[in-house]
């Protein structure tokens, strides 16, 4: 029964390994971005094929049950990626709002162009 538990486990995860690397193929994954995804796929993938490495790892944090010691890499994971995508969002959230003033800038510069140059054709006729 644990052989067949370590196949899906190696199985898993190197499949979540090629979906991430087919997702940056086709550019539906920034590559910085995958790199959380790929370090993951990889840790998974050693404790699946090294169940005593979990088992030590474990013992040595004082872990006494190792697959709670996977709950708490997968919380561990979570958090670097909320973290990540955090200050993502705060920098895109700046220069949106960058943006926007830009925008609002260059609209009023147009309308006072175009009010310039309708004031200058509507000037007095020459004969």
């Amino acid at each position: 029964m644990r052989g067949i538990i370590q196949i899906i486990a190696v199985l898993g995860s190197l499949g979540i390994f090629i979906v991430v690397i087919e997702l940056i193929r086709r550019n539906h994954l920034k590559e910085r971005y995958s790199l959380i995804w790929l370090a993951t796929a990889v840790v998974l993938i050693i404790f699946s094929l090294s169940r005593p490495l979990l088992h030590t790892i474990a013992r040595y944090l004082g872990i006494y049950y190792p697959p709670s010691f996977l709950f708490l890499l997968a919380v561990i994971f979570l958090l670097v990626l909320l973290l990540h995508f955090s200050t993502v969002i705060s920098s895109l959230s700046d220069q949106n709002k960058r943006l926007s003033q830009e925008v609002g800038i260059l609209k009023i510069r147009l309308d006072r162009m175009g009010k310039s140059e309708t004031s200058q054709h509507s000037g007095p006729a020459e004969d």
